[in-house]
């Protein structure tokens, strides 16, 4: 269809937006990718007074104390935080007992965070890498193929040419779950 579009008016009317999860990269052939046409398009994450609007308007009577400790463990990740104050105002768990439990089996990303260990067990080189962000203290330089594929499933951030966990629940989880 977007090559039709470059030769006829009626497909260049034609507008396809596709949205895809970072957490499929790995199943996806990084040699062809089937997004490889149009404008790839990276969202930002949530300021810290973007997360205190969202809680006030579920309901949460934040203050900073509360909006500075979720982010803490999940920064702005938009899914991470819309997680958190969904089970927060249905008053399923409180923000305590979510901080203490964030990182472990029995906790509210429990689903998410086992796939991205799923998905690192698949690929040990990428397993191995990742253990080696999660015990360090400071960033890490990795090969550079191994620390795009970590920022590319949202696990790493960069610093310059050195990745750190993105965020203390992946950290956190991986560094026990990896340890083993």
């Amino acid at each position: 269809w977007y090559e039709k579009g470059k030769r006829s008016k009626l497909w260049k009317k034609l507008r396809l937006v596709v949205a895809h999860s970072t957490e499929v990269y790995i199943e996806l052939n990084i040699h062809q990718s089937p997004f490889n046409v149009g404008e790839s398009i990276e969202l930002p994450e949530f300021n810290r007074e973007q997360v205190q609007d969202l809680a006030q308007r579920q309901g949460l009577d934040w203050q900073g104390a509360q909006v500075d400790q979720l982010m803490s463990l999940v920064g702005g990740h938009p899914y991470l935080v819309q997680r958190a104050i969904y089970h927060l105002t249905r008053s399923e768990i409180t923000l305590k007992e979510l901080l203490q439990k964030a990182c472990t089996e029995a906790g509210i990303y429990a689903n998410h965070l086992r796939g991205h260990l799923g998905n690192l067990q698949e690929h040990p080189e990428l397993a191995m890498a990742m253990k080696i962000v999660v015990e360090s203290t400071h960033p890490v330089q990795l090969e550079s193929m191994l620390a795009f594929q970590l920022q590319s499933l949202g696990l790493v951030q960069l610093e310059g040419n050195e990745v750190k966990p993105r965020y203390h629940l992946y950290s956190n989880y991986l560094r026990d779950r990896l340890g083993n």
